[in-house]
């Protein structure tokens, strides 16, 4: 997957830079790795049910304090 570019001869710096970016911006590999920036991981099951029942909880207990006037409700 790496992406390689040799300077030729009589090539100067920039025009490298600018074939590497250039290859770069062909290859597709910038937009794959934009994509996958931000990409999460599918929970399981087991994870989806606690964090579903943590919520449930903390529900109730907002509710409760919020009956017992600790907190008030917005």
């Amino acid at each position: 997957m790496a992406l390689e570019v040799q300077k030729q001869e009589k090539e100067t710096t920039q025009n490298l830079i600018r074939r590497f970016t250039q290859a770069v911006r062909e290859s597709g590999i910038l937009m794959r790795a934009r994509k996958n920036r931000f990409k999460e991981k599918k929970k399981s099951e087991t994870a989806k049910k606690r964090t579903a029942k943590l919520r449930e909880e903390m529900k109730k207990k907002q509710e409760m304090l919020a009956k017992l006037g600790k907190i008030t409700e917005k």
